[in-house]
């Protein structure tokens, strides 16, 4: 069989967001299950459309991935240059053989003149067709000049590892444009000329490129390459389901997640999910599950809905799956300026409260701040509790005055303290919702805190009834 070749090939015209990245993924899951080679390659022959630092942004994407690459431009290999600017070379042979063979043609009409070719065709009510208006003498090619593509008008029938059996009729088939005028040539003919010489044996892209295939296997036909596999993946689709994502949809680079503090095992996880599953209930897969269990012929055929709700769960769930060491190194840049001085352990005892409501790391400083210095005093976290705001600030000023005398005596072990506050329940009389709410604002100051014993635990004996003292002295 013939050894499998994978690539990803973007345009360095933007930040990676997840389809990009989905349509890297598939292919380099292909190459490394079978042991293969996976290519990146930059296609860069829109050289008005390239945005610096493009390149190297998606370099950083795939290292955070892990999806290492075998070949490409920073790894060379036996069929590189992996650039396409840097292959003009190339091109410019094939265009030229192409020329002399007859299957490709000069063509110098002026966009105005192909639009009122195409005013003609509309006024005759047919589709434009380009084959149907060659030029009857056009001039001998050379570099510089448009090259278009001398078709061979037929009806196709071929076979997608995606989206099975497939076959186009004999107007899908057109001439098209080979090398622009500045020298370079376009997409429909670069990526073909590359794949067949870096011996590609899976073509995986975007559901976008499908409508091209007729004129793509003419091509091949007229260069006499061997086809590879095709695979086209359905879009991702924006979260209400009705097209595709987009950036206003909220597709956000990758990096950024990244910077957010995401975990590339859950992104992986769930971009691979993104149309894809293995048949099972199964919905957490290691990188190596991934690669043992992918197949082409599991990804569905509609479209996969973004939901970055899932993208929470998810990253929570592999947050979770860490042991307490490796989640607190993971974790170190993202703690608040006000946790800097704090030692390590007391931030690990933290960390380990907080890991089972933490959804990716830049919450930590809103999730933890308490921990580590006094919040102001706001008083609207009683007076809106619904449990609370039924008592006047006396009542519950007695109640917290209970409170105090109980865990004066305590020795702030979280077994101490959880005894000495289900006792206070039975002594006060109050229901956990409103005495634990009480206890827990007064002490922290904060929307939200994780289990009381445990956070009154780390936070200490001293600083806990100073604040109760604090909190006391603002209800009188």
């Amino acid at each position: 069989m013939k050894p499998v070749r994978t690539r990803y090939a973007p345009s360095p015209t933007g930040f990676q967001h997840v389809g990009n990245i989905r349509a890297a993924l598939f292919p380099w899951l292909i190459a490394r299950q079978a042991g293969g080679t996976f290519i990146l390659r930059v296609e860069d022959t829109d050289q008005a459309r390239e945005v610096e630092g493009a390149i190297q942004s998606m370099r950083d994407t795939l290292h955070w991935l892990g999806m290492d690459w075998d070949e490409g431009p920073d790894m060379p290999g036996d069929y590189g240059p992996y650039v396409q600017s840097e292959r003009k070379a190339t091109y410019l042979a094939w265009a030229q053989r192409m020329a002399d063979e007859g299957t490709a043609y000069a063509d110098i009409r002026t966009p105005e003149e192909l639009q009122a070719l195409r005013e003609d065709a509309k006024a005759k009510k047919r589709p434009f067709l380009a084959r149907d208006y060659r030029p009857a003498d056009p001039p001998t090619w050379q570099p510089g000049m448009p090259l278009r593509f001398k078709s061979t008008p037929k009806a196709y029938s071929w076979h997608d590892a995606i989206m099975g059996d497939l076959s186009a009729g004999v107007d899908a088939v057109d001439d098209f444009i080979l090398m622009k005028s500045d020298g370079f040539p376009t997409y429909n003919f670069a990526h073909i000329i590359d794949d067949n010489e870096m011996q590609i044996s899976h073509v995986i892209r975007g559901l976008e490129y499908i409508a091209s295939m007729p004129k793509y296997l003419n091509l091949y036909e007229a260069l006499a390459f061997e086809q590879p596999i095709f695979a086209h993946a359905p879009h991702i689709m924006a979260p209400d389901g009705n097209k595709k994502l987009s950036k206003r949809d909220g597709a956000k680079s990758i990096l950024q997640y990244r910077d957010e503090g995401f975990l590339p095992e859950a992104m992986l996880n769930f971009l691979a999910s993104l149309g894809w599953n293995d048949g099972s209930e199964q919905e957490i897969f290691s990188r190596e599950e991934l690669i043992e269990k992918f197949s082409l012929d599991r990804v569905q055929r509609s479209g996969a809905r973004f939901d970055e709700q899932r993208l929470l769960w998810l990253n929570g769930a592999w947050i979770r799956s860490l042991n307490i060491d490796e989640l607190y190194a993971r974790s170190k840049g993202f703690w608040g300026p006000e946790a800097a001085k704090a030692i390590d352990t007391y931030k690990q005892q933290v960390l380990g409260l907080i890991q089972e409501r933490l959804k990716y790391f830049a919450e930590i400083p809103q999730l933890t701040n308490f921990f580590f210095t006094d919040l102001p005093v706001n008083m609207e976290l009683i007076d809106s509790n619904k449990q609370l705001k039924k008592f006047s600030h006396q009542e519950l000023k007695d109640l917290l005055e209970q409170v105090q005398r109980s865990l004066t005596d305590s020795d702030f072990s979280s077994e101490d303290l959880t005894e000495r506050l289900n006792n206070l329940l039975e002594t006060t009389g109050q229901k956990p919702g409103v005495l634990f709410s009480l206890v827990r604002v007064a002490t922290t100051w904060a929307p939200s805190s994780p289990a009381l014993a445990e956070t009154l635990a780390v936070l200490g004996k001293e600083r806990s009834l100073n604040r109760l003292q604090t909190s006391l002295e603002v209800l009188a």
